[in-house]
């Protein structure tokens, strides 16, 4: 069977995460540790106790949630024998996913990796001060014409689909007032909903651009490995493998669209049976289901879903 790996981005947090793999598995452990010890924070303990208004800030989001993705990767590796080369065509993240993604096939060490989610995080919301940008999700819109509605509210001021996840789902970022005029707009164009997000800074657009220009100086500090698979990247929706073009893609998807709905097409059309989500949650297993029916989609973060993916191989 021709799969994918897929990899959860911001949002799929919760308070807990990853603990159920750590009571069962010494290799997810030594994985968490291996985090903490690179970042210089409990971050686990944060993960499995909160104060959840702690791990939903993005600087703290981000790698907690590569680091659920990582400690599966490692479950599999050693319990299964699991390689990564052997069982997947390529792999896929949504935004910070991408980063686990890599992580996964081996293109980034799991310390750097870490340490580069950190900066991606502290960087991301320090480029607009709270309160100037927002984020919003148009729900029963095409693409199309959630993008005019973004450029049509923009008036001067920045507003742009940031995400484009499944059919009739897109998300929207940019300045405060833009966002409002377009969830006005949307609703008027025949939105079914049209809803601010509570996000703490709008990503994957142009007012990311100071730390796009961080992730460009982190990045090439950072010695980089062509991953054992294809990356299909977002912001191209298409399979990558030189490190130098990863570099500069990674820089790229601060300020560009996250091309989900895209990538699992492209992953579908290169004939791609099944998509495995990796990690905590299961959004991208919802959205796969929605972009298309013939991908059997599921999710792999707690033991029983290890036990029953390696016996499945």
């Amino acid at each position: 069977m021709k799969r994918a790996f897929i990899f959860p981005g911001q949002g799929s947090q919760a308070v807990g995460m990853g603990k159920e793999l750590a009571d069962a598995f010494a290799v997810a452990r030594e994985t968490f540790q291996e985090i903490d010890d690179a970042l210089g924070q409990n971050l686990t303990q944060m993960m499995w106790d909160g104060p959840a208004e702690d791990l939903v800030l993005t600087e703290n989001a981000q790698p907690a949630l590569m680091a659920v993705s990582m400690a599966t990767m490692r479950v599999l590796e050693t319990e299964g024998g699991f390689k990564i080369g052997d069982h997947a065509a390529y792999v896929a993240g949504h935004s910070l996913g991408e980063y686990s993604a890599l992580a996964a096939a081996g293109t980034f060490g799991l310390a750097d990796t870490a340490r580069l989610l950190k900066i991606r995080g502290q960087a991301m919301q320090k480029a607009v001060p709270v309160g100037e940008g927002a984020m919003a999700a148009l729900l029963g819109l095409d693409f199309e014409t959630a993008q005019a509605v973004a450029e049509e509210a923009a008036q001067g001021e920045v507003c742009q689909a940031a995400n484009d996840n499944a059919p009739g789902q897109v998300v929207i970022s940019g300045s405060k007032a833009a966002v409002e005029r377009a969830i006005v707009l949307a609703k008027e164009k025949g939105a079914k909903r049209a809803m601010p997000l509570p996000v703490s800074a709008p990503f994957h657009c142009t007012l990311m651009q100071p730390a796009a220009d961080a992730m460009q100086e982190a990045l090439s500090a950072v010695t980089m490995q062509a991953p054992a698979v294809p990356l299909v990247a977002n912001v191209t929706a298409e399979a990558v493998s030189d490190p130098n073009a990863i570099r500069d893609l990674l820089v790229s998807q601060v300020t560009g669209r996250v091309r989900w709905r895209e990538s699992v097409l492209w992953m579908a059309a290169q004939e791609v049976e099944a998509t495995v989500e990796v990690g905590t949650g299961k959004v991208l297993t919802g959205m796969a289901k929605r972009i298309d029916k013939s991908i059997a989609a599921s999710a792999v973060g707690t033991p029983a879903d290890v036990e029953a993916f390696l016996a499945s191989l």
